[in-house]
């Protein structure tokens, strides 16, 4: 990143911050993907809260951005999902980190979600609330049958859908790049999209704009009535769909495929998701049937007798290994985590899901345009 790029940053997140630094800061927990151009934002972070602790998402750590964020003088833990499924060990966590302190804790796909009752209602300090970005992490705090404490969700803001359309640019982008690396092609091909929420619909537009013939499966039949009227073939279920692809893209944020899905898959079809392999594949019993081997750059085949699929960089979320940018649109939903947290901070919210005012993020946007419609 150059140098002006990243006075501009600074820039942006610090006049951001100017307009919501509330007027007593909390410590805050960030669990972020800690890309080139995080540590601006983990710096505007910083200045709305007192930062206790950056727990990067493992499989998605840039090295440089890592060592500036440390170099700022930010702690950077360790981040694992079973950190924060034992109360227990969570609580000990946060008593070192944050002992009596009223903290935020912000998410990206419900790490906390598993203690929070527990830290809720057994913290030396005060969980004043969590901002979570993502529809998965949203999710997870809505199944909560009662939730202890605020959460304050951008997964739904309208600042977040050129986020999202472009997260889909990228995924077939990353997706095409792969399958090519083997002499592979997208065109005239049949793919299946699994999931048809904002990442999934984006997806499968773009995909069919690419001469691609797009199936669609989604749970919920209200998600397969809109594919139709959008033009898509829909799926009658999940197994006729898998038996006609040759291209099945996951975009659920929660389970897509089950152990027993993939070997209804055609013999070379490709697999690829939008997020963790942890969330979207059953891939645990794979190796009692399927030998794997590392045939590309990031590609791995599952081969048994008579059967193979080949499976694209481990499962994981395909679009990170070229960075997963979408410009400077990210920035839109950053600037509403430092919002959110402000206003969890301010209090009064009651225990349940929010959003952010309208006037809030027309702020942002409005602030964000200053910056970068140029």
């Amino acid at each position: 990143m150059e140098t002006f790029e990243r006075a501009r940053l600074d820039a942006y997140f610090s006049r951001i911050a100017s307009r919501f630094t509330p007027a007593e800061r909390p410590a805050a927990f960030l669990i972020t993907h800690l890309l080139p151009e995080r540590p601006a934002f983990v710096r505007g972070v910083g200045a709305v809260t007192e930062l206790r602790a950056v727990l990067p998402k493992p499989k998605s750590v840039h090295g440089q951005a890592l060592r500036q964020v440390e170099g700022d003088g930010y702690a950077c833990d360790k981040l694992t999902r079973e950190l924060f499924a034992d109360p227990d060990r969570a609580l000990r966590y946060f008593e070192e980190r944050a002992a009596g302190r009223r903290v935020v804790l912000l998410d990206v796909g419900g790490y906390f979600s598993p203690a929070l009752d527990a830290l809720c209602d057994r913290f030396s300090g005060q969980i004043l609330g969590v901002v979570e970005d993502t529809e998965n992490g949203h999710r997870r705090y809505a199944d909560h049958d009662k939730l202890p404490c605020p959460v304050l969700s951008v997964a739904r803001s309208p600042l977040k859908d050129p986020e999202d359309f472009l997260v889909g640019q990228s995924v077939v982008f990353s997706t095409e790049a792969l399958m090519r690396g083997r002499g592979d092609i997208l065109h005239g091909r049949t793919a299946l999209v699994i999931g048809f929420g904002k990442l999934g619909s984006s997806i499968a537009r773009l995909l069919h704009a690419k001469g691609i013939r797009v199936t669609v499966y989604d749970i919920d039949p209200v998600r397969r009535t809109q594919a139709l009227s959008q033009g898509f073939t829909v799926a009658r279920d999940r197994a006729s769909g898998l038996e006609d692809a040759v291209l099945v893209l996951c975009a659920t944020g929660s389970l897509s495929l089950r152990g027993e899905d993939f070997a209804r898959l055609r013999n070379g079809t490709y697999v690829a998701t939008v997020t963790s392999s942890e969330d979207e594949l059953e891939l645990a019993g794979l190796p009692d049937v399927y030998e794997r081997a590392t045939i590309g750059d990031h590609v791995t085949r599952y081969l048994t007798t008579g059967h193979y699929f080949y499976l694209l960089n481990g499962g994981n979320a395909v679009n990170f290994l070229h960075g997963a940018s979408v410009g400077p649109f990210i920035l839109l939903v950053q600037a509403e985590i430092l919002a959110a947290s402000t206003a969890l901070a301010r209090g009064g919210l009651d225990p349940a899901l929010h959003e952010l005012p309208p006037a809030d993020r027309a702020t942002i946007a409005a602030t964000w345009l200053d910056y970068f419609n140029r």
